[in-house]
């Protein structure tokens, strides 16, 4: 969330309820910028040796085996396009594949949203989420003045992930405010309609994420509700996606930058800038994944196959919140646990302190990332009795 190039909001910090805070801005050193927290801990898991490690910091969605899961009907996708004698090899347009892209934008807009039929939207095609969120701090920089750079405070909601903060360094951006994605927290729609309210009237740029759309309810528009609401309130806003997740396309890395403008005579200037920042960050963004998801969800039947399979994927990651939940109620675990099944998606933020999340790695070989988020997907029958033993032996040792 940004504050707007010609907005008068000067308040340095937006703490987790949307007040005003003290202003302390992220500094890392070099060492730190090239190898993050999440980069060492997965260094520190692969060294160990213990029989029981767990790794719950991963970002994919694993399978009840454990192994990264790829979808049946994406696996049969390939094989078709792979055996299709009128597909050539050859690079995509510098903004993506069409197809994919106006499909991207109706999973987050929706097919009849006024900003796509007003032609207000450009919609980008990048090499996974974190190019897009990467080329829309680029776009922030001159959204309203291509003449002058715009150098305000990027305000970030906490906790979890810092990743963030270095994307906006990167593209120049300096005044980061804490970091945060994913938590798994997910907010009501009442409270959605607060927070745009918030934003509207304190003149912020809303830039929503979406790193695992389809895997909080198993539907891509229904995830995609908060970016609905806000372009139906006719705000501007850039949205980055990722189809990674919900398609298993780790190889592949698919993203997708969504920008809706307030005006449709603004969209060629727009285009054209990011064609340039295309131009000197990846030239072109790859074909393969791109093909899959505009087969996919260009096709009817195609769609309904693999919505069943996505909703098989949400529904075992509800279902592990459950039994880890009850599992931990069995076993008297100080505190509430009723949090871990009001979130949804493939992230938890399990509520555990930086000494508690240390205690767990350097004790019972279990790893989360440092804010305590943890891949809920990681958990299965092989580690879930270990798991729960080990939260409550950190929470019964370090209260």
């Amino acid at each position: 969330m940004m504050s707007r190039p010609d907005g008068s909001f000067d308040e340095k910090r937006l703490n987790q309820n949307g007040d005003p805070g003290g202003h302390q801005s992220v500094s890392t050193s070099a060492h730190n910028a090239a190898v993050g927290p999440e980069t060492r801990l997965l260094s520190a898991f692969r060294k160990d040796t213990h029989h029981r490690k767990v790794c719950l910091a991963g970002r994919e969605y694993y399978s009840k085996e454990g192994k990264t899961f790829e979808l049946r009907l994406v696996g049969k996708i390939k094989q078709q396009l792979s055996a299709d004698p009128t597909l050539r090899p050859e690079y995509a347009p510098s903004l993506g594949l069409i197809d994919f892209t106006r499909r991207a934008t109706e999973a987050a807009l929706g097919k009849s949203s006024c900003a796509i039929v007003e032609n207000r939207v450009l919609g980008v095609q990048t090499p996974g989420f974190t190019a897009a969120v990467r080329l829309g701090a680029e776009l922030l920089k001159h959204w309203h003045d291509v003449s002058a750079a715009w150098c305000g405070p990027v305000y970030l909601s906490t906790p979890c992930d810092d990743s963030l903060a270095g994307i906006f360094q990167a593209a120049g951006i300096q005044d980061i405010l804490s970091g945060h994605y994913p938590t798994g927290a997910d907010l009501s729609q009442n409270q959605w309609a607060v927070i745009t309210q918030l934003i509207m009237r304190r003149r912020l740029f809303p830039f929503l994420l979406l790193p695992v759309q389809a895997l909080c309810y198993g539907e891509l528009e229904r995830d995609a509700w908060p970016v609905q609401y806000c372009a139906s309130q006719g705000m501007e806003l850039l949205c980055a996606q990722s189809f990674s997740h919900c398609f298993g396309l780790y190889g592949e890395a698919v993203g997708h930058l969504l920008c809706v403008l307030k005006q449709s005579s603004l969209r060629l200037s727009l285009q054209s800038r990011a064609e340039r920042i295309v131009q000197s960050l990846w030239a072109q963004p790859s074909v393969g994944g791109a093909q899959v998801v505009a087969t996919v969800l260009s096709n009817p039947a195609h769609r309904v196959e693999w919505q069943l399979e996505v909703m098989h994927m949400v529904e075992r990651c509800m279902l592990i919140r459950h039994i880890l939940r009850e599992r931990l109620r069995l076993l008297g675990t100080p505190g509430s646990w009723e949090h871990l099944t009001q979130q949804r998606g493939l992230y938890c933020c399990a509520g555990l302190n930086g000494q508690q999340v240390e205690f767990l790695s350097n004790r019972r070989h279990v790893y989360l990332l440092p804010g305590g988020c943890l891949n809920i997907s990681a958990i299965n029958g092989h580690n879930l009795d270990y798991v729960t033993e080990s939260i409550h032996l950190v929470l019964t040792t370090l209260l």
